[in-house]
């Protein structure tokens, strides 16, 4: 069976000087390396530059952004996306499925643009 080659993004490769330096890279399959929305988020969250981002009203702003191809935020650690009906949140490793919790349904911890 055939497995997507992962490359890796450094964030050093998208910021000078980041805010946040860890995770120092992301795994990403070749079509998620070209995809500039993510490179955004990603450039938000490390950089600590949230003027873009507010806290959504409701899940209809955070479902808005996924049917937009943008990517929110979670807990100002997170990048999240929505693929195959799953809502995952970008480690250093990849892409991982987020888990259902309490705290994931506080609209204080999501930030959409």
């Amino acid at each position: 069976m055939y497995q997507n080659k992962k490359e890796r993004l450094y964030i050093s490769e998208l910021l000078e000087n980041p805010s946040v330096t860890y995770p120092s890279y992301y795994a990403l399959s070749h079509s998620m390396m070209k995809n500039e929305m993510l490179h955004f988020a990603i450039m938000v969250l490390h950089g600590l530059e949230f003027e873009h981002y507010q806290h959504p009203n409701s899940y209809e702003d955070i479902f808005a952004m996924f049917s937009g191809g943008t990517f929110p935020i979670y807990k100002e650690q997170y990048v999240v996306g929505y693929f195959g009906g799953k809502m995952m949140y970008l480690e250093s490793a990849g892409w991982k499925g987020m888990p259902v919790t309490k705290d994931l349904f506080k609209m204080e911890n999501w930030m959409v643009c």
